[in-house]
């Protein structure tokens, strides 16, 4: 369709260096971590809000981890905030306790022009490492050293020689045309929670049609924030013809994650819909869509890992 995104597509491989304690679910603890790390390697001033600082336009961390109001005026979707321009992948396992030595390896996908900013974000995940991530305990918390960084299954950062190659290439995150051939079954399995809200409420069941009016909002966000500019696509009647689409199979449940917030000061939960879906019907057409939300991931709260979604698309039965 001639639509595509920059993209990199990073694993962060980390030995334990003293024991740690994690919680299951790992997305909203990596986030906080990483959040604060990178605000003490790059921030200037650092009694002063993001928000009521001159340097925030150019500042790595507001940049990639602050959210960025969209003014009404400026607004060409309806989007009101700009994207986060990263996904993180965390581990998938839900171990908690570590030992020095175990290996600990988590993902991050930048967007767009956050991969400039690389080798900030390698030094603050090598300062998380020496912070520590976890409860604090007897030793206080489980620090951690970055042994490699890779991507496409080569190594680009030596943990130990502090050595980042130069020029590692980047992908085009295209928006592929539908294939020739009929599709008529599809399965999503939702590897992390997915938070949807529809007509203002969380959705706990996932018709199609829910589904692709999130891949086309998320699509059209990122592309508009980070690609070329929001593609044009039939946006109503692919939401019309989804509707048309039926729920063969749902194993889906809901998920309550709890979350600490420094912001709020309190515990937050953190809830979404993970399992296996199976539709059948005329489904060619949204496979495309589907399958870029796979390196985006979809619903709320994807720079916490979640909306992370594997697709697998059939003939039928």
């Amino acid at each position: 369709m001639g639509v595509f995104m920059l993209f990199g597509r990073y694993l962060f491989q980390c030995r334990f260096t003293s024991a740690a304690v994690l919680p299951a679910f790992k997305g909203s603890m990596l986030r906080g971590a990483f959040g604060h790390a990178l605000k003490k390697v790059v921030c200037a001033l650092r009694r002063s809000p993001c928000s009521d600082c001159l340097l925030s336009a150019t500042c790595v961390y507001s940049l990639i981890f602050e959210p960025h109001i969209i003014p009404p005026d400026n607004r060409t979707t309806k989007t009101s905030s700009r994207p986060h321009p990263y996904v993180l992948q965390p581990p998938a396992d839900n171990a908690r306790g570590y030992e020095p030595g175990d290996a600990f390896t988590f993902g991050l996908t930048l967007f767009g022009p956050a991969n400039d900013y690389l080798p900030h974000i390698i030094y603050a995940v090598e300062q998380m490492g020496q912070t520590g991530l976890g409860r604090r305990g007897d030793n206080g918390r489980g620090c951690f050293a970055l042994a490699a960084v890779e991507t496409e299954g080569a190594t680009i950062y030596d943990g130990d020689r502090k050595i980042l190659s130069q020029g590692f290439p980047l992908r085009n995150l295209e928006l592929q045309a539908p294939p020739v051939d009929a599709v008529s079954t599809l399965t999503v399995r939702l590897l992390t929670p997915l938070r949807l809200k529809h007509d203002n409420r969380f959705q706990q069941t996932l018709p199609f049609h829910l589904l692709i009016r999130a891949a086309l909002r998320r699509i059209a966000s990122l592309e508009e924030t980070f690609g070329q500019g929001e593609p044009q696509l039939d946006y109503r009647g692919l939401v019309k013809r989804a509707g048309q689409v039926a729920t063969r199979e749902n194993d889906c449940q809901w998920i309550d994650l709890k979350r600490y917030s420094n912001r709020q000061q309190t515990d937050m939960l953190m809830g979404g819909l993970q399992g296996e879906m199976v539709y059948e019907g005329d489904l060619a057409e949204f496979l495309p869509l589907l399958r870029y939300c796979e390196t985006t991931h979809l619903g709320k709260q994807t720079a916490f890992g979640l909306g992370q979604l594997r697709i697998e698309a059939g003939t039928g039965a």
